[in-house]
């Protein structure tokens, strides 16, 4: 066997010898490709996963229930029971259980945009409570604007939810002025957020004027804003909280009457038509100014206090029959008002789990006129008269989830002249307090 042979036999043993190693090698390498796609296919599922779950951790759905029981004083009265309690008692009941509110509320929150919805289920029916899109300016973020449906920009009893509020429902004052509270609109805010204007809030926009959940009814829209300011007192454990409000707008006159308080020829004040051509189609004005104030003490060691009233006084324009705000075309003959308002606060904290809280609040919605004037022919009704209403309420929280409120309200209206008016006209039961005081025993569940 020659050398050349020796050689290729050689070369064949270690070209033999060396596959397995290859083989290996070759193995690992696909090994290593397959896990390399397989993290690459992990990566682009997690980011993708990922996206959807940054998107979701933007959308935050809170919601609370408040159901309850109320009772009064009498069945059937000839007058209006409970109206500003959760809502008028029906024929032939004194008490019912009722579910008061069954908000569902999702907000998309972006950082600098927000996108909110919330409606409101009830035994009753389903509303729409909150639809609005809230944009902040992304250079010093503090101002913004906010477009659709959502709470006017006016005092502070307006923006305080009923799932925090110490009493079952607001001040006569408010109902009357903002029924449903909210507005189709847009407005404007300034909040800075860093300097010595922290805590300074401006709020100003224009409105339909007709409520959250009526189509518009006139060309005239409502000019609302509101100015806040909150000053801490950090060594003696307070604050104070301070608030300008301001309602400019105007209701359309359906006809060419509208209806003023003047002298009557007997001396007392009536209402009095004005029948000039020129008032049909016009605006009657709708005017409100108002003031707020809040202070938060913690100086007692059972707990924090709360001191929280608000005044307005202004012109309403309304019917002869309802001194309260228009939420549709108006179709008869407008009446104007005078009014003035207000309401006071105090809540007592009893450690964390329970509260005491007094309220009194009175509305006089015609201030042209005295109780004295009210007799037959001066147009003058109940929506004329001023009532006054004292608050009296216990909270207990079961939990961060649950609390109960029992809160009575006695009610009473002015006392008209009996001499003045006949036993058979509607008005004379006002001549006394009618009966319509109400208690309420609400569980509201949060989350």
């Amino acid at each position: 066997m020659n050398h050349r042979v020796m050689i290729g036999l050689c070369s064949l043993v270690l070209a033999v010898s060396t596959l397995p190693a290859f083989a290996q090698e070759t193995s690992k390498n696909e090994d290593v490709e397959e896990v390399r796609v397989a993290l690459e296919n992990m990566s682009e599922t997690f980011t993708e996963y990922k996206g959807y779950i940054d998107a979701l951790r933007k959308i935050k759905i809170t919601g609370y229930m408040q159901t309850q029981f109320r009772t009064t004083d009498m069945i059937n009265a000839p007058w209006t029971v409970g109206n500003f309690s959760g809502g008028a008692f029906p024929a032939n009941a004194k008490n019912l259980f009722q579910v008061r509110r069954g908000r569902l509320k999702f907000t998309y929150d972006n950082v600098l945009t927000q996108f909110v919805i919330q409606a409101d289920f009830i035994n009753t029916g389903v509303t729409l409570k909150d639809a609005y899109i809230s944009v902040t300016e992304p250079w010093i973020r503090s101002f913004g604007v906010q477009a659709g449906v959502f709470d006017r920009p006016f005092g502070y009893e307006i923006s305080l939810s009923s799932s925090n509020r110490e009493t079952p429902e607001r001040s006569r004052l408010f109902q009357t002025l903002f029924p449903g509270e909210r507005d189709l609109g847009a407005k404007v805010f300034y909040a800075p957020q860093i300097g010595p204007l922290t805590g300074f809030r401006a709020e100003v926009g224009l409105f339909n004027g007709v409520g959250p959940n009526a189509n518009e009814v006139d060309n005239f829209k409502d000019l609302v804003g509101h100015l806040s300011y909150q000053i801490p007192f950090e060594e003696q454990n307070a604050e104070l909280d301070l608030g300008l409000s301001g309602y400019f707008g105007n209701v359309r006159s359906a006809s060419k009457f509208v209806y003023g308080i003047a002298d009557a020829a007997n001396g007392a004040k009536r209402f009095v038509v004005d029948s000039t051509a020129s008032n049909l189609s016009s605006g009657v004005a709708r005017t409100y100014i108002g003031a707020d104030a809040q202070l938060y003490l913690n100086v007692f060691a059972f707990g924090g206090t709360i001191l929280r009233g608000e005044v307005v006084m202004g012109k309403q324009p309304g019917t002869l029959s309802s001194n309260a705000s228009l939420q549709a075309a108006i179709s008869g003959d407008v009446a104007k008002r005078s009014f003035t308002g207000y309401y006071v606060y105090l809540v007592q904290n009893f450690g964390s789990q329970d509260q005491i809280v007094v309220k009194y609040d009175a509305l006089n919605p015609n201030t042209e006129v005295s109780t004295t004037d009210f007799r037959t022919g001066t147009n003058l009704t109940v929506a004329d008269i001023p009532f006054r209403t004292l608050g009296l309420g216990y909270i207990h929280y079961l939990d961060d989830n649950v609390k109960v409120v029992l809160y009575y309200e006695f009610i009473a209206n002015a006392h008209l002249d009996a001499a003045s008016l006949a036993t058979s006209s509607s008005l004379f039961p006002y001549t006394n307090d009618v009966r319509d005081n109400v208690l309420t025993v609400r569980m509201q569940y949060k989350f």
